[in-house]
Formats: C-alpha cells, structure tokens, sequence
C-alpha cells in the first residue's frame, strides 16, 4: 500500500468516527414523582441508595429529580438530600401532583409555588418544572397563564420527548411480589428493558419523522423500585444501540426546548406528540406500551410465563 492510499485509509476512518460520533443519539434521564411511596420491595432509603449506586456504576452522571414536596417527610426529604448530594438535579414537580384539568388556575399556580418555596434551598435545584401527568392546561387561560408564571418566576418547562408507563410496569411488578406469585427477575429484568427500549425507538422515530433528527431527547422514568434495580440495564442496551447519556441540562438546550404548540391539549403526550399533532397526525400519538391492558398482558406472558388460557 502506498503512503497516498494509507492516508486515504485514514481519512476514511476518521470521517466514519467523526459521522458516528456527530450523529450519535443523546438522551437524558429524568425521575418523576420522587420520593415516591416505598412501601414494597425496597423501601425508601434502599431504594435512594440502590438507585444512586447503578446510575455512578454505569457511569451516568446526572440525572434529574422531579419533586412532589408533599412527600418531603423527614424519610423524604433524607432521599432527595441523598439525591442532591450525589449531584442530580432536584426540580419541581408540584406539591401534590395535581391533575391541571380539575383545577382552576390559581389553584394550579399556589400548588405550584409551594413546591417552588420548598425546594430552592437544595443545592441542586433547578428551575425546571413537570406539569404533572404532562397536562399544561385544558383552556387557554389555564395553558397560557401557566407559562406566564413559570416565566416570570425564572422557570422552564421541564418536558419529556420519550413516553412510557413504566408506573404500571411498577405496579405489576409490586402486585405479584405482594401476592406471592413466582417472579423470575431475569424475566423481569429483561421485560422492563425490551419495554422502555420500544417506546424509545418510537417516538426516536417520530422525531425523525417531523423534525428530520433525533433531538436531544428527554426520557420520563419515575423514581421507583425496577428503576433502581435495571436502570443500569437499560443504560447499557442504549449504549449498545447507539446512545449517548447526557445530562438534563444538556438535553434542554435543544431547539425544541423553545417549542410551543398553540393547540390546547387536555392530554398532553410529550413534546414530540405534540410536534406530530400539530403536524396533523392525529392517532398513535402514545405508543401501544403506553396501554395497560397491553402491558398486564405482556407482563403475564413474559415475565410469569402465563398462556392466554391460564
């Protein structure tokens, strides 16, 4: 080989690194409802401490905590202490989680500021807020009064791009344990990463769809117990089809973070479903995992190797 033709050689491997690497997904991991009732398989403080320990083994950096205060009992506020220290990001998801929709607006917005009052003090607080369940206002005074208050009280919304129901995996999975049911937590493990990694890739795909790309992507997981038994899991499969786990903060600087749907959505399915909607798609906005008649099948079939006529 000639020195011309070996230096095109490398050229062409550096070209293919640099494309893989420039085009390489990002995705950020965010936690809802923390600290979130712990009264199955872990409880509180093993949970914090069994979740903290698989993100820092996986080499995952920074996560982000949404925050319902009403929670911050004394065992409550010593889990997101814990959480804060280890360097997540703490937000704001609500005092008491409240659906928008059966609300007024000042009710909303007093929840709201309770929760804002309660959590500044944490070192690693960020003005980020989750519209519980995602729902930013049935009417429009409702929608755009909400954005006015988080505006003018230094806030951003902290959407989601990637949707699941991984709280109904949690339930079936807390349901059987408390039953006594014979749970293979190989299954298990490997049910809850299949699960998230098909929602994933769905709404991945929408992206690309409506916005030519794959943004920075937000991933909605809550803090639970199968969170901090297989998030490590479903760190390595992401990175084993190609993702890179980036921080919140890094995620929200995309350009869909300025993105507002003029649409007033009573369900509202992440900002990618909105993004579609307003591109006129009209059905799939959730992914079919995001059914729980779906999941209980699922779950019976693949994790408790039931048949259909059991």
């Amino acid at each position: 080989m000639t020195i011309n033709s070996s230096l095109k050689a490398l050229m062409i491997l550096f070209a293919l690194f640099i494309s893989f690497d420039g085009f390489s997904k990002e995705i950020a991991l965010t936690f809802d409802d923390a600290p979130r009732a712990a009264k199955g398989y872990f409880d509180g403080k093993t949970r914090a401490a069994k979740l903290i320990a698989n993100l820092k083994a996986h080499q995952v950096e920074q996560v982000a905590f949404f925050v319902v205060t009403s929670r911050l009992d004394a065992e409550g506020v010593a889990r997101v202490n814990a959480y804060n220290t280890a360097g997540h990001i703490i937000a704001n998801h609500s005092d008491t989680h409240p659906d928008f929709n059966r609300l007024t607006l000042e009710q909303y917005s007093d929840n709201f500021l309770r929760a804002d009052r309660q959590l500044r003090p944490f070192s690693n607080f960020s003005p980020l807020y989750r519209f519980p369940y995602l729902r930013e206002g049935n009417t429009l005074e409702k929608r755009n009064g909400m954005r006015a208050l988080l505006k003018d009280r230094g806030y951003r919304n902290g959407y989601i791009t990637l949707n699941n129901y991984d709280w109904y995996i949690e339930t079936l999975f807390q349901q059987s344990i408390k039953s006594g049911q014979p749970l293979d937590m190989e299954r298990m493990r490997q049910f809850y990463v299949k699960t998230l990694m098909a929602s994933i890739q769905y709404y991945d795909q929408m992206a690309n769809t409506y916005l030519g790309r794959s943004p920075k992507h937000v991933l909605l997981l809550h803090e639970m117990d199968i969170t901090a038994l297989f998030i490590g899991d479903l760190v390595d499969e992401l990175r084993r089809q190609g993702w890179k786990i980036i921080s919140p903060e890094q995620a929200y600087t995309d350009d869909i973070a300025l993105y507002q749907t003029e649409r007033v959505l009573k369900y509202n399915p992440g900002r990618i479903g909105e993004i579609a909607r307003d591109n006129d798609q009209k059905s799939n906005l959730w992914h079919k995992t995001l059914d729980e008649a779906y999941l209980k099948q699922a779950f019976d079939q693949q994790v408790l190797n039931k048949t259909s006529q059991e």
